[in-house]
């Protein structure tokens, strides 16, 4: 019997997705509109009930449909295969592999910052390619390297940032003035539409929880585990968000991250000096490597499956004698690869976030359509206190998801396209498959 990931790899792996470029660089992009301490951290603890909420219901979907591949395999049983499909197509085109070129490239940033001498653009792009290679090569060999790299990526990055939390908090000269209760005018702020962006980018931030069932058949005994897998590794990272974001406001000046990419550098420097923000800014540029690792373990899982269902596909679904994907991570990475080389950040970070939540929505409203249609399915784990946490996620997110195709029209469009592109896509291939059955 192949090795299975064990309950610490894989919480490890959700938090590692989920802590990374969004919550290194968010905040910058957030002040541009708000100004106020406690509504940016409203910002944040809102995006975590919404994690938290999503996980609830995915953990039900996940015990009851205990197979890999995500919402590829939840929305090809719930809905139809051609849902499951768009889905997959989105998390092979972007769902994983934008998110791992914005960590890749967030990495070389914080690196480069560090650097004695000014790092061009194209040095930056190089040292993002280069981690992207030697991770590819790691993870495309054994469980047993892959998982042991994990962990040990996950513990540092979770103790780096409570340390940076205590002693920036401990060491910093003067505080920043800023107000964390809430004062007149923040009501109306969160119900704006600077807010509803905002969360767009916290939504990003957020962006992982779900990374558990990418891999629920390499779990062990995953109908018990998933649940308290995806619980665990939500909560720990609201925790951390909330804090470093307070830590964040609380030590450096707004106008100094207003726009910035690297505010975690920023905010070090603020709080330790110049000597002391260079040797934090390495610190994170390291952290970001356990982000970029633990996406190229979970997105090729969903690719694996897909290759399994579609034979037009089938190459991805080719495993080495470990079982690992190796042709999934493979193609993953490269088209990491692609967009570390092609893009620009702040638009790939909203049409990324928005697209992704558009896929976790309808896979949440899923699990009222799976119990309507499927009420005797075996379930080994219930979702507390339904329907509230589906409601809260469903609210929330069109909420939010309203607001940025009204504001940021673009992204939000170029998003729907990658769907509209996946529908076209299967709608062919099964079309030229029915061809070849029928001659």
């Amino acid at each position: 019997m192949k090795d299975r990931f064990r309950f610490s790899t894989v919480t490890s792996v959700v938090i590692a997705n989920m802590i990374g470029t969004g919550v290194f660089t968010s905040l910058g992009f957030q002040l541009i509109d708000i100004r106020s301490g406690f509504v940016l951290l409203m910002l944040w603890a809102v995006g975590g009930v919404v994690a938290v909420c999503g996980a609830m219901t995915y953990a039900e979907l996940g015990a009851a449909l205990p197979r890999s591949g995500g919402e590829y395999n939840f929305l090809s049983r719930i809905y139809h295969p051609a849902a499951g499909f768009v889905s997959g197509w989105i998390s092979a085109t972007i769902g994983f592999a934008a998110p791992t070129a914005l960590a890749a490239i967030t990495f070389a940033a914080y690196l480069a910052s560090v650097m004695p001498n000014e790092v061009s653009p194209w040095v930056q792009k190089a040292l993002a390619c280069g981690l992207m290679i030697v991770l590819t090569v790691v993870h495309g060999s054994n469980r047993r390297n892959s998982g042991s790299l994990q962990v040990v990526f996950t513990v540092v990055k979770v103790a780096v940032i409570v340390g940076f939390c205590i002693f920036a908090l401990a060491f910093a000269g003067d505080k920043q003035d800023v107000r964390f209760l809430p004062v007149e005018g923040d009501g109306a702020l969160l119900g704006s539409a600077a807010f509803a962006v905002s969360l767009i980018y916290v939504s990003y931030a957020y962006t992982g929880w779900n990374a558990a069932t990418y891999l629920s058949s390499e779990v062990e005994r995953p109908q018990q585990t998933l649940p308290a897998i995806l619980l665990t590794g939500t909560l720990v990272v609201t925790l951390l968000y909330v804090s470093l974001n307070y830590v964040f406001l609380k030590v450096a000046p707004m106008d100094a991250m207003e726009g910035k990419v690297e505010v975690g550098y920023i905010a070090a420097e603020s709080a330790f000096g110049y000597a002391g923000g260079r040797f934090t800014g390495l610190a994170l540029a390291l952290l970001l490597i356990s982000t970029v690792s633990a996406m190229t373990i979970a997105g090729p899982r969903v690719l694996q499956v897909i290759g399994q269902d579609f034979k037009g596909l089938q190459i991805l679904s080719r495993t080495n004698q470990d079982g690992v994907p190796f042709v999934a991570i493979y193609f993953q990475s490269t088209l990491a690869i692609v967009f570390i080389l092609t893009s620009g950040f702040e638009s790939i970070l909203v049409f990324a976030g928005f697209t992704l939540a558009l896929n976790s929505l309808v896979t949440v409203l899923g699990v009222f359509v799976l119990r309507w249609r499927e009420p005797e399915l075996q379930r080994p784990y219930r979702t507390f206190a339904f329907p509230i946490p589906p409601l809260v996620y469903l609210a929330l997110t069109g909420w939010t998801l309203v607001f940025v195709l009204l504001n940021k029209p673009i992204e939000a469009l170029f998003g729907l396209g990658i769907v509209v592109a996946g529908l076209v896509f299967y709608f062919v291939s099964a079309s030229r498959n029915r061809a070849a059955a029928d001659s």
